[in-house]
């Protein structure tokens, strides 16, 4: 039985892999969940998340991390979102989103190493019930945080929605309305669980690039030593090196040496000035505690 939710396992994803850039992607990743699904008491949970930053490299280390054949990704898209906006379903429902707890032993067994199973979410580390969630549902996790230039990063970001539709104003003109569209809405989303906040998850440019706070307060309900912090411009220059140090933190040795390619990058025309140097100004605080994290003082702060 369990030998042919494996095979039947084995080959939806090698179909999912042929397929993804086509026009058939919803419905494969349909029925990869729905397979899941009647499947999930027999997989295993993840034991890491990348968490954020947002814009921050996610996606690149991501899919550096998934070619270790010991790290498996969720069956069928990278992020579940269970944590922050998809929080309705119980935990095997979360489950079912992951690779057989079978497979993960097997690969274990294999190359005599850690065997783990991960998703990447990165609005889990600015949700304000995400962290809570996390804790209280795996209690053991480890938890990784990309942080880059939080100027360049809200850029990005801006760019970003722009392209998914999620935002219509300019760059300048989208700073200045965030606080009044981000205002009342933490408290929002704290009273009523089941709220979704369109400008908390897609408009806050400034705000996600403010990293201590959120980090502080995860490292209340996990300890320091469960999280990992990594400058994202020393992992695109230092890769290797980046890389060697995360799967060390996890307990994992390298049995596949691992390419590196940077994600998602957008066309942007340049940032003006005047905003360049405000927002600046804006992080200098917030960049001065990070040290803490990182060990040294940011990248960005080093020129």
């Amino acid at each position: 039985m369990r030998k042919d939710h494996q095979m039947a396992e084995l080959t939806t994803k090698s179909h999912l892999r042929d397929v993804l850039a086509g026009n058939l992607r919803p419905r494969i990743v349909q029925a990869a969940e729905s397979y899941g699904q009647g499947t999930r008491r027999l997989r295993a949970l993840p034991e890491l998340l990348i968490i954020g930053g947002q814009r921050c490299g996610t996606t690149s280390m991501y899919k550096a991390l998934i070619q270790q054949p010991t790290l498996f990704r969720p069956v069928a898209k990278k992020g579940v979102h269970y944590f922050d906006v998809d929080h309705g379903h119980d935990l095997d429902w979360y489950r079912g989103h992951f690779p057989l707890e079978a497979s993960l032993r097997r690969s274990g067994r294999r190359y005599q190493t850690r065997s783990l199973c991960f998703e990447s979410s990165p609005y889990y580390m600015f949700h304000p019930l995400a962290g809570r969630r996390i804790a209280d549902a795996l209690p053991n996790v480890q938890l990784l945080v990309l942080v880059r230039d939080p100027v360049e990063r809200a850029y990005s970001a801006h760019a970003h929605e722009l392209a998914r539709g999620f935002e219509r104003l300019g760059f300048e003109d989208a700073l200045a309305a965030e606080d009044d569209r981000l205002r009342g809405e933490e408290r929002r989303l704290l009273e009523d669980p089941s709220y979704e906040s369109h400008a908390h998850r897609h408009q806050a440019y400034r705000r996600r690039g403010e990293y201590t706070p959120q980090l502080e307060r995860l490292a209340k309900m996990f300890g320091r030593e469960r999280m990992k912090v990594v400058d994202s411009h020393r992992f695109f220059s230092e890769p290797h090196e980046v890389y060697a140090d995360v799967l060390g933190w996890l307990g994992v040795k390298e049995v596949k040496a691992a390419s590196f390619e940077q994600h998602n990058r957008r066309p942007r025309l340049d940032m003006p000035d005047g905003v360049r140097r405000d927002l600046d100004k804006h992080f200098t605080s917030y960049d001065q505690d990070l040290a803490a994290w990182l060990g040294h003082r940011p990248s960005w702060r080093q020129r």
